[in-house]
């Protein structure tokens, strides 16, 4: 598993898993909240499954200084 999910989109995947969770646990929202989970975890493993079909990533690359 290369990283494929970049600083910023990191820190705002955590954060909008975390207000669906919270979300979801204040009774705002279904259950269909709990989906954040997957926010959270491919924000801190740094890896999207769904971006590898179409070859992206928003990590920086060496070359972009």
């Amino acid at each position: 598993m290369q990283a494929n999910v970049g600083t910023l989109d990191r820190a705002m995947r955590v954060i909008a898993g975390v207000v669906l969770i919270a979300a979801t646990l204040l009774g705002f929202i279904g259950a269909w909240g709990w989906i954040g989970l997957v926010f959270i975890a491919t924000g801190l493993l740094r890896f999207c499954p769904a971006y590898l079909p179409f070859g992206m990533s928003t990590c920086k690359t060496p070359d972009s200084k």
